[in-house]
């Protein structure tokens, strides 16, 4: 199983003044067979609240995968890609250069997303739109490669395997 942590960056959200769908719709998205959700949090667009969710997660929970959702875009209160990239030891730019990719044959603005991905120790965080269809599109994009990808970064698989 991938213990996996959904992450919802929203002020609206936080507040409640707008309900989730895109966590839940992210979760609905994940192979019950493969993903376990072990935690799921909405918390406002603040660069050190995320930072510091994003650690707990990490260190703290030891989840194998982060999917963060919102933040993403040109608004300046967007500021989970910097955030991210805060915590992350290295960088993925494979993941979101695919998203952006594969999102650009459904619409030009797929462009204008800033998403990043990257790892810290042993775990892979990926940013995702914060609209439930862009969000479950960019997963799906991706979700056939991370299981090899997270195999690879525990030590069970490829050539590391211990």
């Amino acid at each position: 199983m991938i213990r996996t942590g959904i992450l919802t960056i929203s002020d609206k959200g936080s507040r409640g003044e707008r309900i989730d769908g895109t966590g839940p719709a992210i979760q609905e998205a994940l192979n019950a067979d493969t993903y376990h959700v072990d935690y799921y949090k909405i918390i406002p667009d603040e660069m050190d609240l995320i930072c510091q969710e994003l650690i707990y997660m990490c260190d703290e929970l030891n989840l194998d995968l982060i999917l963060t959702n919102g933040g993403t875009g040109f608004s300046k209160r967007d500021v989970t890609p910097e955030a991210t990239m805060k915590v992350v030891k290295r960088p993925t730019p494979g993941i979101p250069e695919a998203m952006r990719q594969m999102s650009l044959s459904i619409t030009p603005k797929a462009m204008l997303s800033r998403a990043t991905a990257g790892i810290r120790d042993n775990t892979l965080i990926i940013n995702l739109p914060g609209s439930p269809k862009g969000a479950v599109e960019n997963l799906n994009f991706v979700l056939p490669a991370l299981p090899h990808g997270i195999e690879i970064l525990q030590g069970t698989g490829g050539e590391c395997a211990r």
